[in-house]
């Protein structure tokens, strides 16, 4: 079985509702997976831009996800009793901060990446970046899925 990501609020390819962008709700999109791999210990879930003017930017990093976890409900996080840890984004905050493509700069495209992976925790110190998250999470990733949303500048 392979991983899959997906969101009821927005498909593959297509453009993210304003009520999951920055300007907007900012709220975080619903999803919800299938198909890790019978050995995943836990997951983790990046959202990154690499459009971004100045290069890759992370908007959202999540980890410790439980292996029998296989959704997240819309706004999850900001200290609710999550079953995970937030990392610290480009924005400065630990927490998700939505898309939000600078005028002049196009269409953006959202790569939500979900990673199973081969321990149940990740060894990071409770400051860590979303980059550190990833730098981590890459030794020990068994598979991964990606969900991509566009978003244009306003």
């Amino acid at each position: 079985m392979t991983l899959k990501l997906k969101s009821p609020a927005f498909r593959d390819g297509d453009e993210i509702p304003e009520r999951y962008i920055r300007q907007g709700g900012n709220a975080s999109p619903p999803l919800q997976w299938d198909g890790a791999p019978p050995d995943t210990k836990s997951f983790a879930l990046i959202v990154e831009d690499p459009d971004a003017p100045k290069g890759l930017f992370r908007h959202w990093a999540i980890y410790d996800l439980p292996p029998a976890q296989t959704w997240l409900p819309e706004d999850v996080g900001r200290g609710d009793g999550a079953t995970f840890t937030e990392a610290t984004n480009d924005f400065g905050a630990a927490t998700y901060d939505g898309p939000q493509p600078p005028a002049g700069s196009g269409v953006h495209h959202y790569h939500f990446r979900l990673v199973a992976l081969d321990v149940p925790h990740l060894d990071l110190p409770r400051d860590a970046s979303a980059q550190d998250v990833w730098r981590e999470a890459k030794h020990h990733l068994i598979e991964e899925a990606d969900l991509v949303g566009v978003c244009a500048p306003d």
